[in-house]
């Protein structure tokens, strides 16, 4: 029998490489009964975690965990599951799998998958490299290794685990199954080797690598195998074995409510998001509205109502208003003075969507924690369904036929995918068949 995949998403990007699945922004046991139920071989829980403390997050993981316990008591078949992190080894690592293994284990192995092929993330040899210009640079040496909160020294998947483990799991107790062995089919041996929750780190270069290691995977699994993945979205893809998507990338504007104009909404701060942001800037059709951070958190009322007001106008006016919050970097004092301002800041864009205009044809999230923001808060989404992607590693999403904004498609949009003109690229997919500079029908 083919196991259930169970995805803890720490932002809601993990999906950014499959399709017809549900992601879920509650996890009461109803709600994830019905996901267990639902026709789609994998499904994702929205823990949003990765914009919270080591606490808060452990805490969230622990809910989830508790309740699928329940969920799954009726449940006949196996499952797999895997705790969704960054590409660029970025989250609470070992927090949440730590806490899977306590409540959902015991497990004979976790294992690190991180590639993402779509994205430019690879790993050989147990080292993990982001391609930049066509050029393997070793993760550790990019600004996503300097991150104030989840920052770390090494790219060597080993040497990774016991830095963030503090020594808990040696480096030479680390398994890595090599490209070679991979590809010289050792796949199968070296997961029947796994017990007591070891640890071991997957090599991956290209799908088809992460395909041969999923048929291992899934063999292992049904026949009883425990496994807990601490994975990027490449691996998921390789494990749901999903058809193409219904929707082609090219076609998403047949899926824009009436051919109306939409929104874009930036929370996202890495620099491959600026660089999208100034190019987009530039669309016809398009307006920049920004979100002065400094005046935060004591304006937030009068900010976001300023905006409000901007954001109908734009719409109005037959444009697509972009706010986005202001590019300045600011220090803090601690990771979780960090992690409050940017809750006060994801805060305030939450209250603009909530005032998006009942005629609004599509919306842009860009940023995976103001994504999960959107999707649970400003949306205040129970589930969402998943189309596809508009281009590669981003998602788009549309709302129910009873929700206010119905069957509005929504893109998932990473903060560190994509082009200079990718953003760009997905707001000319979707306001193709818009008229700009007129007054949208009511």
């Amino acid at each position: 029998m083919t196991p259930k995949i169970i995805v803890l998403d720490d932002d809601p990007t993990g999906s950014q490489t499959v399709h017809s699945c549900l992601l879920l922004t509650r996890w009461d046991v109803p709600t994830l009964k019905a996901a267990l139920a639902d026709a789609a071989p994998l499904f994702f829980v929205l823990t949003n975690t990765r914009g919270m403390d080591a606490a808060r997050a452990a805490a969230v993981t622990r809910e989830v965990c508790a309740n699928l316990r329940q969920a799954l008591a009726d449940h006949a078949g196996p499952v797999l599951f895997v705790s969704r992190s960054d590409s660029t080894l970025r989250g609470h690592y070992p927090v949440e799998t730590d806490v899977m293994e306590s409540e959902l284990g015991p497990f004979d192995a976790t294992l690190l998958t991180p590639a993402f092929f779509e994205g430019g993330r690879v790993t050989r040899d147990g080292t993990h490299y982001l391609i930049v210009d066509g050029t393997p640079v070793p993760t550790h040496a990019t600004e996503f290794a300097r991150d104030s909160v989840f920052g770390y020294t090494t790219s060597f998947l080993p040497d990774y685990v016991a830095e963030k483990t503090h020594g808990g799991v040696r480096a030479q107790d680390v398994r890595v199954l090599t490209l070679a062995a991979l590809r010289a089919g050792g796949a199968d041996a070296w997961l029947a080797d796994l017990h007591g929750n070891a640890v071991g780190a997957v090599d991956g270069e290209t799908p088809e690598d992460y395909a041969r290691f999923a048929d291992a995977a899934l063999k292992a699994a049904a026949n009883g195998k425990r496994l807990l993945f601490r994975s990027a979205a490449s691996l998921l893809t390789a494990l749901a074995k999903l058809p193409p998507q219904p929707v082609a990338a090219e076609d998403f504007a047949k899926r824009v409510r009436d051919g109306r104009l939409g929104a874009v909404v930036v929370g996202s701060h890495v620099a491959r998001t600026t660089a999208q942001l100034a190019v987009l800037l530039k669309q016809p059709g398009t307006v920049g509205l920004p979100l002065d951070v400094s005046l935060l958190p004591e304006g937030r009322a009068a900010v976001a109502a300023s905006l409000v007001a901007s954001v109908s106008h734009a719409h109005e006016q037959g444009l697509t208003p972009v706010v986005f919050t202001s590019r300045s970097e600011r220090q803090f004092a601690s990771p979780a003075e960090r992690l409050a301002f940017g809750e006060a800041v994801s805060a305030t864009l939450m209250d603009v969507v909530r005032a998006l205009p009942a005629t609004l044809g599509f919306l842009v999230s860009k940023g995976g924690i103001t994504s999960n923001d959107v999707l649970s808060s400003g949306l205040a989404l129970t589930a969402a369904r998943v189309l596809g992607q508009i281009l590669p590693g981003v998602t788009v999403v549309q709302t129910p036929a009873d929700h206010r904004l119905p069957r509005m498609p929504v893109v998932i949009f990473p903060g560190n995918v994509g082009g200079d003109d990718a953003l760009a690229e997905a707001y000319r997919r979707l306001s193709a068949q818009a008229t700009l500079g007129v007054c949208p029908p009511a």
